[in-house]
């Protein structure tokens, strides 16, 4: 038996049923304050949003590149409390008064930076894709039930009042069995080129850092900011990128598990460039009753539908089909549902109200594992070129090719913790 499927076989002996979340209600009225981990892109997008949530306070911004600072600053408008400026998150979890962080940083630094906070009793809001590996989603799981922590994945669509509307329809039958469904998204986005590695980091950036948990290897501007996600060392290609959204909302309106097979195929067709991960991909997922499929062509305009990003489910009953304006049925009963509030900002409240004891969280960890959990093994499937049979008791496939690839090795003194 291998290391892998045998530490796959001990964490998912764990019966984990749903969260008690005892250490959030414990100061329900005090101040939540909140460390912002990652910056450049989706951490300067969440600032806003959680600052306007009463009684919140963003207490610290961490990034190992100055220069990502001043726009998250700049975000926040003058704030009564300027946040702590800090490189390094291990010095913002020695700080008793944070109440939790929003880990944002790039997907290598997902769980370690997530178990770390828990096991300081601190609640996380951690970005999509939730976890690098398989191994590493279902750690974090165990750890939020160890220490009773709210740990809320960023898959915003689980807070969408239209995304709740057509769950019911579905579970009221009135798209009767749904046995196909189809996610996509196509991006026009370039290629980044081919660059040498460079000497030395940019002299401010603390490389280090950036690394984390990945194999120490040369800087290059090509595997630094952004462009991490189409590596493997360090990102989880296009369908971890914007396929855990799809999918996400596929396996939330039909209440779908785990899949039992899984084959993907695809290459890189159109670009020549640097870019390890596929440009071109097609994964399949077969569950019981229904087959789920996703596509990505990143460098085309637009996709099926005549839109760049879309969810669509075929019923014997009619096709629903979610769109800009939120979700429609054609050919069957004649049904329009517009897009509800900003699910974002409703999502963000949702994770405040739970640390609060004041509500469950709509992603819990568990669920974001899961949806993650259909990116990774897409993926393991094109990088292995096998059909996979997946058991969900352990959490390992048919295959010890496969299997190798469900966890990863860790640099020294960036070790994914033992729960």
């Amino acid at each position: 038996m291998s290391a892998t499927r045998r530490q796959f076989l001990a964490t998912s002996a764990l019966t984990l049923s749903a969260a008690s979340y005892n250490r959030a209600a414990d100061k329900p009225n005090e101040k939540v304050r909140l460390a912002v981990m990652g910056l450049r892109t989706r951490g300067k997008q969440l600032v806003p949003g959680f600052a306007s949530v009463p009684g919140v306070e963003i207490s610290h911004v961490v990034d190992p590149d100055p220069a990502m600072v001043k726009p998250v600053l700049d975000a926040l408008k003058n704030p009564e409390s300027p946040p702590k400026v800090e490189t390094d998150i291990r010095k913002v979890l020695e700080d008793k008064s944070v109440t939790a962080v929003v880990v944002s940083a790039p997907d290598h630094w997902h769980a370690l930076a997530t178990i770390w906070a828990a096991e300081r009793g601190k609640h996380v809001y951690v970005e999509k894709p939730v976890s690098h590996d398989l191994l590493e989603g279902r750690r974090m799981v165990q750890a939020a039930r160890k220490y009773k922590v709210v740990i809320q994945a960023g898959t915003q669509r689980r807070s969408s009042t239209n995304v709740a509307a057509a769950r019911e329809f579905i579970k009221a039958g009135k798209l009767g069995k749904v046995p196909f469904a189809r996610t996509w998204i196509a991006g026009s986005r370039k290629p980044i080129g081919k660059k040498a590695d460079e000497a030395a980091p940019p002299k401010s950036v603390d490389y280090d850092l950036f690394l984390g948990p990945a194999p120490a290897r040369p800087f290059n501007a090509n595997r630094f900011h952004y462009n991490w996600h189409w590596f493997w060392e360090l990102g989880t290609g296009e369908l971890g990128n914007n396929g855990i959204h799809g999918l996400d909302q596929i396996r939330n309106v039909l209440g779908l598990d785990a899949p039992t097979r899984i084959s993907s195929m695809g290459g890189k067709y159109v670009f020549d460039d640097d870019q390890e991960t596929p440009d071109t991909q097609t994964a399949t997922f077969e569950f019981p009753g229904c087959t789920v499929v996703w596509e990505h062509r990143v460098w085309e305009k637009n996709g099926p539908e005549k839109m760049s990003y879309g969810v669509i489910l075929h019923g014997e009953k009619g096709t629903l089909l979610f769109d800009n304006n939120g979700w429609h049925v054609r050919d069957g009963e004649e049904v329009k549902e517009p897009s509800g509030p900003d699910m974002l900002k409703a999502h963000q409240k949702n994770f405040i109200d739970a640390i609060r004891g004041d509500a469950q969280p709509n992603a819990d960890i568990e669920e974001g594992h899961k949806s993650t959990r259909l990116c990774h093994l897409g993926n393991i499937a094109f990088r292995t070129g096998k059909v996979l049979k997946f058991d969900v008791q352990t959490e390992t496939t048919d295959s010890p090719e496969a299997n190798k690839l469900l966890g990863r090795e860790y640099r020294k003194g960036f070790e994914l913790p033992k729960v």
